[in-house]
């Protein structure tokens, strides 16, 4: 089973077209920022190119605890699937948390495990993104890992939730695909608030509809 760790890559700039956290939103012309229903833009998490597209992940961070951004239902938090075509950076609005205090570059490492390698005495497979992120070094002889450098992973299976949390598309009723996990982030200056969660990115590809939640 293979997993593609997104791991810190050092800053980037704000603006850019990498796979990265913070900075502003590249979006198509006309978009507009995002509002949570307490009134207050969203902050903007993460950008992510994907094959078919560009994930944009914002999350209410106005009053911490107070919004449930964790809730794939809710106005909390936004997930958008742009077309990678004609994006532009988006006006930051001059009042609420809009964005994260520093850019953060990502690369993609992909880790195999051997399944039956991998399997308990009970024979009882792993959760793969979570054997991946443990096992995270810098270099393989390196005795200690280097999770908090894992920023999430892209597709493949989500982490440790429950079929009866994976969000439906609100435009056709069907059950989202999942396509990222994001963790917090390895310091405080870079560092996203998921409430010392784990989060979860679905897309619906065909209506092009996204969905978050934590867990």
């Amino acid at each position: 089973m293979q997993t593609a760790l997104m791991i810190y890559d050092g800053s980037a700039p704000a603006d850019s077209d990498v796979p990265r956290t913070g900075g502003v939103p590249l979006a198509p012309a006309g978009f507009a920022w995002p509002l949570c229903g307490c009134g207050g833009p969203l902050q903007f998490f993460a950008h992510l190119p994907v094959e078919d597209g560009v994930l944009s992940v914002f999350l209410c961070q106005n009053d911490p605890g107070a919004c449930e951004f964790w809730d794939a239902s809710s106005s909390a938090n936004r997930v958008y699937l742009f077309p990678r075509e004609e994006l532009r950076p988006v006006a930051v609005p001059e009042a609420g948390l809009t964005l994260l205090p520093a850019t953060s570059a990502i690369r993609t490492h992909v880790v195999t495990i051997d399944p039956e390698e991998a399997c308990d005495e009970e024979g009882i497979e792993p959760d793969a993104y979570d054997l991946a992120r443990s096992g995270w070094k810098r270099e393989p002889e390196e005795r200690f890992g280097e999770q908090r450098e894992v920023l999430g992973s892209l597709g493949g299976s989500p982490s440790y939730l429950e079929d009866d949390r994976l969000p439906v598309c609100p435009s056709c009723t069907a059950t989202m695909e999942f396509a990222a996990h994001l963790e917090e982030g390895r310091t405080r200056e870079t560092a996203m608030n998921l409430g010392g969660q784990l989060g979860y990115v679905f897309v619906c590809r065909p209506c092009r509809e996204g969905a978050f939640l934590t867990g």
